[in-house]
């Protein structure tokens, strides 16, 4: 299983707005179709990230849902939206071995 963290790093006093845009997201069924899926935010370290993981089985999996989603144009206005309260972001690819 591959794990897929995609940490966003918020602009000040915005996360109350990012979570929202991500509930939206979400009843929209605009997130990538995943095994697992669940948003994080920060309790210790860095302050104002959103962080969403998801979990595929497989690297191919995991582009599939890239390919899939984002090409769509209800997501693409989404995203404009959304990065308006994004200062960074990266991504983490992690493989569970246990």
């Amino acid at each position: 299983m591959y794990i897929i963290r995609d940490i966003f790093h918020l602009k000040f006093g915005h996360f109350k707005d990012a979570k929202a845009l991500f509930d939206e997201a979400k009843t929209k069924n605009m997130l990538p179709v995943a095994q697992s899926l669940r948003m994080l935010s920060d309790f210790t370290g860095d302050a104002y990230r959103l962080i969403m993981e998801t979990g595929f089985n497989s690297l191919a999996d995991f582009e599939k849902s890239l390919t899939g989603g984002m090409a769509q144009g209800d997501w693409q206005q989404w995203y404009e939206k959304f990065k308006s309260h994004v200062e960074t972001s990266h991504r983490e690819i992690l493989k569970e071995v246990m």
